[in-house]
């Protein structure tokens, strides 16, 4: 990826820094973004390099949401072709939310502007979310007559309850940096110009924990609400025996081991 498309991957180690790269449009997601945001997604989800994503905007913003364009494209369709075509377009965007979620690395979105629409959408299938003090967040679909459809009716309830899910959902209004920590819809809340330095000190510090753990662990919290005790406990057990045999738990265990000796 160069510095003209439309996402950039810069490696930190391994750390994963991409960055929505189109700031003369807030960086709204059109569908070259898209595929290039679905297709580093895929590969950072199969490489064993990378512990931690970050998740950022070039310039100004954030995300703005969806491009524009694709309101033009289908205000000039024929009345009958509109579901079909609203619900084919659709399915792409959904699935790159829902892959984001998905990836056992951890993630974390570096809020550096504003973010609408679809662009708190991509924030929150984050595992965490650092915000600038300058940013604002606004579920801004019912101000264009639409529902959430990039996975705000799922993530925003589960982040800030339901009665506050619906306040911002049914309103579109923005929330700033400081009430965004205090709901809980942003994790962190840092000077502007330290959003990218934070997210990424903070990445560093999660990929030093183990891997194979840390995938596990976060695959059975993001079930967590949804599933009972019982289940739970079945996959703990399950994961847990899986870590039995890594060189990782190996390591770390002797480690403790050995240190304990010592201080007997």
């Amino acid at each position: 990826m160069t510095q003209d498309s439309p996402l950039v991957l810069t490696r930190h180690g391994d750390v994963a820094e991409l960055r929505l790269n189109r700031p003369h449009v807030r960086n709204a997601v059109d569908d070259a973004l898209r595929i290039a945001l679905s297709e580093a997604i895929a590969e950072i989800g199969t490489s064993d390099d990378v512990r931690v994503l970050v998740l950022t905007g070039e310039g100004s913003a954030f995300c703005a949401g969806g491009d524009v364009s694709g309101m033009r494209e289908r205000l000039r369709r024929a009345p009958g072709e509109v579901a079909g075509a609203g619900w084919r377009r659709l399915r792409p965007a959904q699935q790159l939310i829902a892959d984001l979620h998905a990836l056992s690395q951890v993630t974390i979105a570096a809020v550096n502007g504003p973010a609408a629409g679809y662009g708190v959408d991509l924030a929150l299938a984050c595992d965490f979310v650092v915000a600038a003090d300058s940013a604002f967040l606004a579920m801004s679909y019912v101000q264009r007559g639409l529902v959430p459809d990039g996975g705000g009716l799922y993530f925003l309830p589960r982040r800030v309850g339901l009665a506050r899910a619906k306040d911002l959902i049914l309103t579109g209004r923005r929330v700033e940096a400081p009430e965004a920590l205090a709901i809980g819809l942003v994790d962190r809340v840092v000077p502007a110009g330290e959003v990218i330095s934070s997210a990424l000190a903070w990445a560093a510090e999660l990929a030093a924990a183990p891997p194979v753990a840390t995938g596990l662990a976060k695959s059975i919290l993001n079930r967590s609400l949804d599933l009972s005790i019982g289940d739970v406990l079945a996959l703990s057990a399950q994961a847990t025996a899986i870590c039995y045999t890594t060189d990782d738990h190996l390591k770390l265990v002797e480690t403790f081991l050995e240190a304990r000796k010592k201080r007997e």
